[in-house]
């Protein structure tokens, strides 16, 4: 879990550095500019409990996400395991920007307290023990991704992205039902088609491996 927190929280730091370097306030990326209107439009009394629950489960979801699609260039062996490790790498990372966008809008930790982790550099954030998330890898399934390569990679990746999909799912389909904020339950629905999607795909790939 030490890897995954300094993997969130490189990515919050880079979101910092990039509102920084954009001195014009008109050419900022899509991700940039949705978390500006994010963190401009919400105010205290717009969103509740589920939502606050929710977008801080999914920072750390996605963020191991992240971490696993960035092993897949230099392990995956199949083409089209590297190419969707890329894609979802290219989507959650954008929306981790976004949903640290709205916390601090709502005046709310990035992280939910638990089972307090230190995330260097002044950064005081905790995370849930991961048998805790749906879908989330313990530390020795990551450490025996790390240490694959090739098509064992490829499998491993491919059941390990599968379970974690579903986990995202349900997290998702629980916002759907409890939350309130509109751009959460959007950002739901969107996890829900899109990763529905990419399970379909893995399945397949899986097949052929």
């Amino acid at each position: 879990m030490k890897r995954l927190a300094l993997l969130v929280g490189a990515l919050l730091a880079a979101v910092v550095l990039a509102a920084c370097g954009n001195d014009s306030g008109s050419t900022g990326t899509s991700a940039s500019t949705n978390t500006a209107t994010a963190t401009s439009a919400t105010g205290s009394d717009d969103h509740n409990s589920a939502d606050v629950a929710f977008t801080q489960s999914m920072i750390m979801h996605h963020g191991q996400a992240v971490e696993m699609a960035d092993l897949a260039p230099t392990r995956a062996s199949s083409a089209e395991v590297k190419t969707l490790a890329r894609q979802i790498r290219d989507a959650q990372a954008p929306e981790i920007t976004m949903m640290t966008g709205w916390l601090t809008a709502w005046g709310q930790p990035t992280i939910s307290s638990g089972s307090g982790m230190d995330m260097g550099a002044g950064h005081d954030m905790t995370v849930m023990p991961s048998h805790s998330m749906a879908g989330m890898m313990s530390e020795q399934d990551m450490s025996k991704l790390r240490a694959a390569s090739g098509r064992d990679f490829d499998r491993m990746f491919l059941t390990m992205m599968i379970e974690h999909h579903r986990g995202a799912i349900e997290m998702a389909t629980t916002e759907q039902r409890d939350g309130f904020y509109g751009p959460a339950k959007e950002l739901a629905g969107s996890i829900v088609t899109s990763q529905t999607a990419e399970i379909t795909t893995m399945e397949k790939l899986l097949e052929n491996i």
